[in-house]
Protein backbone atom coordinates (compact mmCIF):
# COMPACT_ATOMS: atom_id res chain seq x y z
CA UNK A 1 0.00 0.00 0.00
CA UNK A 2 2.53 2.48 0.84
CA UNK A 3 4.70 1.79 -2.76
CA UNK A 4 1.82 2.20 -4.44
CA UNK A 5 1.17 5.41 -2.75
CA UNK A 6 4.78 6.48 -3.13
CA UNK A 7 4.50 5.73 -6.80
CA UNK A 8 1.14 7.89 -7.01
CA UNK A 9 2.76 10.53 -5.79
CA UNK A 10 6.24 10.28 -8.34
CA UNK A 11 3.64 10.24 -11.32
CA UNK A 12 1.69 13.56 -10.50
CA UNK A 13 5.05 15.10 -9.59
CA UNK A 14 6.38 13.87 -12.88
CA UNK A 15 3.40 14.73 -14.83
CA UNK A 16 3.41 18.47 -13.07
CA UNK A 17 7.08 19.08 -13.70
CA UNK A 18 6.17 18.05 -17.73
CA UNK A 19 3.17 20.74 -17.94
CA UNK A 20 5.59 23.36 -16.52
CA UNK A 21 8.68 22.96 -18.55
CA UNK A 22 7.00 21.70 -22.06
CA UNK A 23 7.31 25.60 -23.04
CA UNK A 24 10.78 26.18 -21.91
CA UNK A 25 12.89 23.33 -20.85
CA UNK A 26 15.27 25.74 -18.41
CA UNK A 27 18.66 26.01 -18.21
CA UNK A 28 21.58 24.86 -15.79
CA UNK A 29 24.98 25.36 -15.73
CA UNK A 30 27.23 23.96 -12.99
CA UNK A 31 30.86 24.86 -12.37
CA UNK A 32 33.89 24.29 -10.32
CA UNK A 33 37.04 24.23 -11.41
CA UNK A 34 38.02 23.83 -14.45
CA UNK A 35 34.66 21.96 -14.96
CA UNK A 36 31.41 22.45 -15.94
CA UNK A 37 28.16 20.92 -16.21
CA UNK A 38 25.68 22.19 -18.39
CA UNK A 39 22.38 20.38 -19.30
CA UNK A 40 18.77 21.21 -19.21
CA UNK A 41 16.43 21.56 -16.24
CA UNK A 42 13.81 19.18 -16.47
CA UNK A 43 16.72 16.16 -16.94
CA UNK A 44 18.56 17.86 -14.06
CA UNK A 45 15.45 17.19 -12.12
CA UNK A 46 15.31 14.03 -13.08
CA UNK A 47 19.09 12.92 -12.39
CA UNK A 48 18.63 14.97 -8.64
CA UNK A 49 15.53 12.20 -9.03
CA UNK A 50 17.80 9.03 -9.72
CA UNK A 51 20.63 10.19 -7.52
CA UNK A 52 17.54 10.28 -4.51
CA UNK A 53 15.92 6.62 -5.15
CA UNK A 54 19.16 4.90 -5.59
CA UNK A 55 21.02 6.53 -2.15
CA UNK A 56 17.17 5.40 -0.23
CA UNK A 57 17.74 1.78 -2.04
CA UNK A 58 21.54 1.25 -1.01
CA UNK A 59 20.26 2.38 2.72
CA UNK A 60 17.35 0.36 2.61
CA UNK A 61 19.75 -2.60 1.64
CA UNK A 62 22.54 -1.81 4.40
CA UNK A 63 19.59 -1.41 6.73
CA UNK A 64 18.14 -4.72 5.94
CA UNK A 65 21.52 -6.73 6.13
CA UNK A 66 22.09 -5.30 9.91
CA UNK A 67 19.10 -5.73 11.13
CA UNK A 68 18.45 -9.55 9.37
CA UNK A 69 19.82 -11.34 12.38
CA UNK A 70 17.30 -9.75 14.85
CA UNK A 71 14.70 -10.56 11.93
CA UNK A 72 15.51 -14.02 11.69
CA UNK A 73 15.38 -14.43 15.51
CA UNK A 74 11.92 -13.02 15.39
CA UNK A 75 10.69 -15.13 12.80
CA UNK A 76 12.06 -18.36 14.50
CA UNK A 77 10.32 -16.65 17.47
CA UNK A 78 6.83 -16.44 15.93
CA UNK A 79 7.39 -19.67 13.89
CA UNK A 80 8.06 -21.37 17.45
CA UNK A 81 5.08 -20.05 19.02
CA UNK A 82 2.79 -21.13 16.77
CA UNK A 83 4.46 -24.46 16.92
CA UNK A 84 3.99 -24.29 20.86
CA UNK A 85 0.21 -23.32 20.30
CA UNK A 86 -0.42 -26.19 18.24
CA UNK A 87 1.32 -28.68 20.18
CA UNK A 88 -0.35 -27.44 23.75
CA UNK A 89 -3.74 -28.12 21.68
CA UNK A 90 -2.64 -31.38 20.70
CA UNK A 91 -1.65 -31.93 24.26
CA UNK A 92 -4.94 -30.74 26.11
CA UNK A 93 -6.80 -32.94 23.95
CA UNK A 94 -4.18 -36.20 24.62
CA UNK A 95 -5.05 -35.49 28.47
CA UNK A 96 -8.88 -35.35 27.77
CA UNK A 97 -8.72 -38.74 25.93
CA UNK A 98 -7.09 -40.13 28.88
CA UNK A 99 -3.40 -40.38 27.11
CA UNK A 100 -1.61 -39.31 30.05
CA UNK A 101 1.64 -40.51 28.63
CA UNK A 102 1.52 -38.31 25.44
CA UNK A 103 -0.28 -35.43 26.99
CA UNK A 104 2.52 -35.14 29.48
CA UNK A 105 5.47 -35.65 26.32
CA UNK A 106 3.92 -33.44 24.17
CA UNK A 107 3.00 -30.52 27.38
CA UNK A 108 6.81 -30.48 28.14
CA UNK A 109 8.23 -30.28 24.47
CA UNK A 110 7.57 -27.05 23.21
CA UNK A 111 6.76 -25.58 26.87
CA UNK A 112 9.87 -23.42 26.94
CA UNK A 113 8.70 -21.62 23.49
CA UNK A 114 4.97 -21.43 24.73
CA UNK A 115 3.11 -17.89 25.03
CA UNK A 116 1.59 -19.78 28.07
CA UNK A 117 4.11 -22.13 29.79
CA UNK A 118 2.20 -22.17 32.57
CA UNK A 119 -0.51 -23.86 30.94
CA UNK A 120 1.64 -26.47 29.73
CA UNK A 121 3.17 -26.90 32.97
CA UNK A 122 0.01 -27.14 35.18
CA UNK A 123 -1.61 -29.72 32.26
CA UNK A 124 1.61 -31.91 32.48
CA UNK A 125 1.21 -32.03 36.16
CA UNK A 126 -2.12 -33.36 36.03
CA UNK A 127 -0.93 -35.56 33.75
CA UNK A 128 2.12 -37.26 35.36
CA UNK A 129 -0.33 -37.37 38.60
CA UNK A 130 -2.38 -39.84 36.60
CA UNK A 131 0.63 -42.09 35.46
CA UNK A 132 1.50 -41.85 39.51
CA UNK A 133 4.28 -39.68 38.55
CA UNK A 134 4.51 -37.77 41.79
CA UNK A 135 8.10 -36.30 41.52
CA UNK A 136 7.48 -35.19 38.00
CA UNK A 137 4.43 -33.60 39.21
CA UNK A 138 6.25 -31.69 41.92
CA UNK A 139 8.45 -30.65 39.28
CA UNK A 140 6.37 -29.26 36.49
CA UNK A 141 4.65 -27.81 39.87
CA UNK A 142 7.94 -26.10 40.68
CA UNK A 143 8.55 -25.17 36.70
CA UNK A 144 5.05 -23.32 37.07
CA UNK A 145 5.77 -20.87 39.76
CA UNK A 146 9.42 -20.22 38.08
CA UNK A 147 7.29 -19.95 34.71
CA UNK A 148 5.08 -17.27 36.71
CA UNK A 149 5.69 -16.35 40.15
CA UNK A 150 2.29 -13.91 40.34
CA UNK A 151 0.33 -17.51 39.98
CA UNK A 152 1.14 -18.69 43.14
CA UNK A 153 -2.60 -19.10 44.67
CA UNK A 154 -3.62 -20.41 41.06
CA UNK A 155 -0.56 -23.11 40.90
CA UNK A 156 -1.19 -23.78 44.90
CA UNK A 157 -5.29 -24.88 43.76
CA UNK A 158 -4.11 -26.75 41.70
CA UNK A 159 -1.28 -28.83 43.65
CA UNK A 160 -4.03 -29.08 46.67
CA UNK A 161 -6.49 -30.26 43.88
CA UNK A 162 -3.80 -33.06 42.72
CA UNK A 163 -3.16 -33.95 46.80
CA UNK A 164 -6.48 -34.37 47.69
CA UNK A 165 -6.84 -36.80 44.63
CA UNK A 166 -3.86 -38.66 45.65
CA UNK A 167 -4.64 -39.24 49.27
CA UNK A 168 -1.85 -36.92 50.58
CA UNK A 169 -4.44 -35.20 53.06
CA UNK A 170 -1.42 -33.43 55.65
CA UNK A 171 0.27 -32.18 52.45
CA UNK A 172 -2.70 -30.67 51.11
CA UNK A 173 -3.74 -29.02 54.40
CA UNK A 174 -0.22 -27.29 54.46
CA UNK A 175 -0.62 -26.31 50.88
CA UNK A 176 -4.32 -24.57 51.65
CA UNK A 177 -3.34 -23.23 54.88
CA UNK A 178 -1.23 -21.13 52.97
CA UNK A 179 -3.29 -20.37 49.91
CA UNK A 180 -5.89 -19.12 52.70
CA UNK A 181 -3.06 -16.86 54.26
CA UNK A 182 -2.40 -15.19 50.67
CA UNK A 183 -5.85 -14.87 49.49
CA UNK A 184 -8.36 -15.56 52.62
CA UNK A 185 -11.34 -14.65 50.48
CA UNK A 186 -11.02 -16.89 47.96
CA UNK A 187 -14.13 -19.23 47.23
CA UNK A 188 -12.32 -21.97 46.00
CA UNK A 189 -9.91 -22.23 48.48
CA UNK A 190 -12.61 -22.35 51.23
CA UNK A 191 -14.15 -25.15 49.20
CA UNK A 192 -11.22 -27.59 49.10
CA UNK A 193 -10.50 -26.96 52.85
CA UNK A 194 -14.19 -27.97 53.17
CA UNK A 195 -13.35 -31.11 51.43
CA UNK A 196 -10.77 -32.20 53.00
CA UNK A 197 -11.59 -31.49 56.57
CA UNK A 198 -14.99 -33.95 55.49
CA UNK A 199 -12.12 -36.55 54.37
CA UNK A 200 -10.20 -36.17 57.43
CA UNK A 201 -13.23 -36.46 59.81
CA UNK A 202 -12.29 -33.23 61.38
CA UNK A 203 -15.68 -31.37 62.16
CA UNK A 204 -14.17 -29.03 65.02
CA UNK A 205 -12.56 -27.47 61.74
CA UNK A 206 -15.21 -27.42 59.97
CA UNK A 207 -17.50 -25.74 62.57
CA UNK A 208 -14.85 -22.76 62.49
CA UNK A 209 -15.23 -22.80 58.74
CA UNK A 210 -18.84 -22.76 58.43
CA UNK A 211 -19.21 -18.42 59.16
CA UNK A 212 -16.63 -18.09 55.77
CA UNK A 213 -18.30 -20.55 53.79
CA UNK A 214 -21.42 -18.54 54.36
CA UNK A 215 -20.36 -15.05 54.51
CA UNK A 216 -18.42 -15.87 51.26
CA UNK A 217 -21.64 -17.87 49.75
CA UNK A 218 -19.23 -20.24 48.65
CA UNK A 219 -21.88 -23.52 49.03
CA UNK A 220 -25.76 -22.92 48.07
CA UNK A 221 -28.05 -22.44 50.55
CA UNK A 222 -28.94 -26.40 50.36
CA UNK A 223 -25.45 -27.38 50.55
CA UNK A 224 -24.58 -25.22 53.12
CA UNK A 225 -27.65 -26.15 55.26
CA UNK A 226 -27.07 -29.67 54.71
CA UNK A 227 -23.23 -29.42 55.68
CA UNK A 228 -24.43 -27.48 58.87
CA UNK A 229 -26.40 -30.36 59.80
CA UNK A 230 -23.20 -32.77 58.90
CA UNK A 231 -21.13 -31.11 60.77
CA UNK A 232 -23.51 -30.46 64.18
CA UNK A 233 -24.57 -34.18 63.43
CA UNK A 234 -20.89 -35.32 63.72
CA UNK A 235 -20.36 -32.96 66.77
CA UNK A 236 -23.21 -34.46 68.77
CA UNK A 237 -21.91 -38.46 67.68
CA UNK A 238 -18.45 -37.22 69.45
CA UNK A 239 -19.91 -35.93 72.63
CA UNK A 240 -22.28 -38.80 73.16
CA UNK A 241 -19.36 -41.23 73.18
CA UNK A 242 -17.99 -39.02 76.25
CA UNK A 243 -17.79 -39.81 79.74
CA UNK A 244 -19.63 -36.86 80.77
CA UNK A 245 -22.91 -36.68 80.59
CA UNK A 246 -22.95 -32.75 80.08
CA UNK A 247 -20.91 -32.58 76.84
CA UNK A 248 -23.66 -33.95 75.05
CA UNK A 249 -25.88 -31.14 76.63
CA UNK A 250 -23.26 -28.65 75.39
CA UNK A 251 -23.20 -29.67 72.09
CA UNK A 252 -26.82 -29.69 71.63
CA UNK A 253 -26.42 -25.88 72.75
CA UNK A 254 -24.16 -25.24 70.65
CA UNK A 255 -26.47 -26.24 67.56
CA UNK A 256 -27.72 -23.23 66.09
CA UNK A 257 -32.15 -22.25 66.97
CA UNK A 258 -32.82 -22.51 63.29
CA UNK A 259 -31.48 -26.06 63.78
CA UNK A 260 -32.69 -27.37 67.00
CA UNK A 261 -35.76 -28.18 65.13
CA UNK A 262 -34.35 -30.00 62.14
CA UNK A 263 -35.66 -33.81 62.25
CA UNK A 264 -32.34 -35.23 61.54
CA UNK A 265 -30.58 -33.46 64.37
CA UNK A 266 -33.25 -33.77 66.49
CA UNK A 267 -33.17 -37.71 65.70
CA UNK A 268 -29.83 -38.07 66.63
CA UNK A 269 -29.77 -35.95 69.56
CA UNK A 270 -32.90 -37.71 71.13
CA UNK A 271 -31.72 -41.37 70.32
CA UNK A 272 -28.10 -40.31 72.35
CA UNK A 273 -30.49 -39.34 74.78
CA UNK A 274 -32.07 -42.34 74.94
CA UNK A 275 -28.75 -44.45 74.95
CA UNK A 276 -27.71 -42.46 78.16
CA UNK A 277 -30.96 -43.51 79.65
CA UNK A 278 -32.55 -40.28 79.75
CA UNK A 279 -36.00 -41.23 78.36
CA UNK A 280 -37.33 -37.87 80.30
CA UNK A 281 -35.13 -35.50 78.10
CA UNK A 282 -35.64 -37.31 75.44
CA UNK A 283 -39.51 -37.44 75.59
CA UNK A 284 -40.17 -33.56 76.18
CA UNK A 285 -37.32 -33.14 73.00
CA UNK A 286 -39.48 -35.32 70.81
CA UNK A 287 -43.04 -33.95 72.19
CA UNK A 288 -42.33 -30.50 71.78
CA UNK A 289 -41.08 -31.04 68.06
CA UNK A 290 -43.42 -33.05 66.62
CA UNK A 291 -46.30 -30.61 67.84
CA UNK A 292 -44.47 -27.88 65.34
CA UNK A 293 -42.64 -30.61 63.01
CA UNK A 294 -44.35 -33.49 62.01
CA UNK A 295 -42.23 -36.43 61.41
CA UNK A 296 -42.48 -40.47 61.07
CA UNK A 297 -39.26 -41.20 62.23
CA UNK A 298 -39.75 -38.90 65.26
CA UNK A 299 -43.11 -40.89 66.20
CA UNK A 300 -41.11 -44.09 65.62
CA UNK A 301 -38.74 -43.30 68.15
CA UNK A 302 -41.22 -41.88 70.37
CA UNK A 303 -42.64 -45.18 70.88
CA UNK A 304 -39.41 -46.47 72.27
CA UNK A 305 -39.13 -44.08 74.76
CA UNK A 306 -39.68 -45.45 78.29
CA UNK A 307 -40.82 -42.34 80.49
CA UNK A 308 -41.34 -42.62 84.26
CA UNK A 309 -45.24 -42.20 82.96
CA UNK A 310 -46.18 -43.79 80.42
CA UNK A 311 -49.94 -43.10 80.33
CA UNK A 312 -48.85 -39.28 79.82
CA UNK A 313 -46.82 -40.35 77.00
CA UNK A 314 -50.09 -42.40 75.46
CA UNK A 315 -51.92 -39.65 76.03
CA UNK A 316 -49.72 -37.41 74.16
CA UNK A 317 -49.31 -39.15 71.31
CA UNK A 318 -53.42 -39.83 71.18
CA UNK A 319 -53.84 -36.07 70.89
CA UNK A 320 -51.80 -36.31 67.34
CA UNK A 321 -54.83 -38.54 66.29
CA UNK A 322 -56.71 -35.28 65.52
CA UNK A 323 -54.53 -34.06 62.43
CA UNK A 324 -52.49 -37.24 61.81
CA UNK A 325 -55.76 -40.35 61.76
CA UNK A 326 -55.13 -42.98 60.16
CA UNK A 327 -50.97 -42.81 60.22
CA UNK A 328 -49.96 -45.90 60.41
CA UNK A 329 -46.75 -44.74 62.07
CA UNK A 330 -48.29 -43.30 64.59
CA UNK A 331 -50.92 -45.66 64.96
CA UNK A 332 -48.28 -48.18 65.72
CA UNK A 333 -46.67 -46.06 68.36
CA UNK A 334 -49.90 -45.63 69.78
CA UNK A 335 -49.99 -49.54 69.96
CA UNK A 336 -46.45 -49.57 71.30
CA UNK A 337 -47.53 -47.23 74.35
CA UNK A 338 -50.52 -48.88 75.44
CA UNK A 339 -48.54 -52.42 76.05
CA UNK A 340 -46.04 -50.35 77.87
CA UNK A 341 -49.62 -48.97 80.23
CA UNK A 342 -50.60 -52.98 79.86
CA UNK A 343 -53.73 -51.53 77.66
CA UNK A 344 -53.84 -55.28 76.24
CA UNK A 345 -57.14 -54.92 74.18
CA UNK A 346 -56.33 -51.15 73.30
CA UNK A 347 -52.83 -52.30 71.89
CA UNK A 348 -54.50 -54.78 69.50
CA UNK A 349 -56.80 -52.22 68.15
CA UNK A 350 -53.91 -49.99 67.58
CA UNK A 351 -52.06 -52.45 66.21
CA UNK A 352 -54.24 -54.12 64.23
CA UNK A 353 -55.50 -50.55 62.82
CA UNK A 354 -51.53 -50.08 62.12
CA UNK A 355 -51.31 -53.05 59.63
CA UNK A 356 -54.60 -52.36 57.67
CA UNK A 357 -53.48 -48.54 56.96
CA UNK A 358 -50.32 -50.09 56.11
CA UNK A 359 -48.50 -53.05 56.67
CA UNK A 360 -45.17 -52.86 58.75
CA UNK A 361 -42.88 -55.45 59.91
CA UNK A 362 -42.25 -53.88 63.10
CA UNK A 363 -46.23 -54.01 63.69
CA UNK A 364 -46.52 -57.73 62.76
CA UNK A 365 -43.99 -58.34 65.19
CA UNK A 366 -45.50 -56.30 67.90
CA UNK A 367 -48.89 -57.72 67.33
CA UNK A 368 -47.61 -61.27 66.97
CA UNK A 369 -46.23 -60.37 70.82
CA UNK A 370 -49.41 -59.47 72.35
CA UNK A 371 -50.71 -62.29 70.49
CA UNK A 372 -48.88 -65.13 72.29
CA UNK A 373 -49.87 -62.98 75.53
CA UNK A 374 -53.12 -63.08 74.81
CA UNK A 375 -52.51 -67.22 74.37
CA UNK A 376 -53.64 -67.06 70.57
CA UNK A 377 -50.70 -68.51 68.93
CA UNK A 378 -51.77 -70.03 65.57
CA UNK A 379 -52.41 -65.68 64.78
CA UNK A 380 -49.20 -65.05 66.52
CA UNK A 381 -46.93 -67.18 63.99
CA UNK A 382 -49.38 -65.73 61.30
CA UNK A 383 -48.05 -62.20 62.29
CA UNK A 384 -44.71 -63.44 62.55
CA UNK A 385 -44.66 -64.82 59.54
CA UNK A 386 -45.95 -61.91 57.76
CA UNK A 387 -43.76 -59.54 59.57
CA UNK A 388 -40.22 -62.01 58.22
CA UNK A 389 -41.74 -61.45 54.72
CA UNK A 390 -41.78 -57.97 55.37
CA UNK A 391 -38.51 -57.56 56.82
CA UNK A 392 -36.95 -59.96 54.34
CA UNK A 393 -38.19 -59.37 51.27
CA UNK A 394 -39.36 -55.88 51.70
CA UNK A 395 -43.25 -56.35 50.24
CA UNK A 396 -46.13 -55.95 51.57
CA UNK A 397 -48.58 -59.46 51.65
CA UNK A 398 -51.22 -60.04 50.06
CA UNK A 399 -54.03 -60.14 52.54
CA UNK A 400 -55.00 -63.95 52.95
CA UNK A 401 -58.41 -65.16 54.80
CA UNK A 402 -56.09 -66.12 57.81
CA UNK A 403 -55.26 -62.66 57.56
CA UNK A 404 -58.76 -61.20 57.76
CA UNK A 405 -59.81 -63.78 60.25
CA UNK A 406 -56.81 -61.82 62.53
CA UNK A 407 -57.84 -58.56 62.17
CA UNK A 408 -61.26 -59.11 62.45
CA UNK A 409 -61.14 -61.79 64.83
CA UNK A 410 -64.64 -63.05 66.79
CA UNK A 411 -65.31 -61.50 70.18
CA UNK A 412 -66.50 -64.74 71.36
CA UNK A 413 -63.19 -66.77 70.62
CA UNK A 414 -61.28 -64.64 72.73
CA UNK A 415 -61.33 -63.50 76.31
CA UNK A 416 -62.55 -59.76 77.23
CA UNK A 417 -59.89 -57.83 78.16
CA UNK A 418 -60.41 -54.66 80.08
CA UNK A 419 -58.49 -51.80 79.39
CA UNK A 420 -56.03 -51.09 82.38
CA UNK A 421 -56.28 -54.39 83.47
CA UNK A 422 -52.85 -56.57 82.62
CA UNK A 423 -53.92 -60.73 81.76
CA UNK A 424 -54.17 -62.30 85.08
CA UNK A 425 -52.79 -65.58 83.70
CA UNK A 426 -49.42 -63.77 82.51
CA UNK A 427 -46.95 -62.37 85.55
CA UNK A 428 -47.24 -58.72 85.89
CA UNK A 429 -43.36 -58.38 84.80
CA UNK A 430 -43.60 -59.14 81.24
CA UNK A 431 -41.86 -56.82 78.97
CA UNK A 432 -43.89 -57.45 75.78
CA UNK A 433 -42.08 -54.74 73.99
CA UNK A 434 -38.80 -56.27 74.87
CA UNK A 435 -40.18 -59.43 73.31
CA UNK A 436 -41.04 -57.80 69.97
CA UNK A 437 -38.06 -56.05 69.43
CA UNK A 438 -35.87 -59.60 70.04
CA UNK A 439 -38.11 -61.27 67.51
CA UNK A 440 -36.89 -58.49 65.40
Amino acid sequence: MKLLIVSLIAMAAAAALALVVQDDRGYILIGYGNWSLETSLAFFVLLVGALFVAFYVAVRIVDNLWTLPKRLRAWSARRSAEEARGTLNRGMVALSEGNWAGAEKTLVCMADHSETPLLNYLAAARSAQQQHALERRDHYLQLAHESMPSADVAIGLTQAELQLEDGELEEALETLRHLRSKSPKNVRVLRLLKTLHERRGDWQQLLELLPDLRKRHALDQEELQALEISVYGALLDHAAQDSDEAQLTIAWKKVPRGLRSNVALVERYARHLIARGCDEAAEKLLRNTLRFHWSESLVRLYGRIESNDPSKQLAEAEAWLMHHQGDPVLLMTLGQLSLRCRLWTKARGYLEASIEAGPSAMAYRELGALLEQMEEPEKAKTCYRYGLELGLEDHQPVLTPIEGQLLNADEEEQPEKLEGDADPKKPADVKILAEAESAA
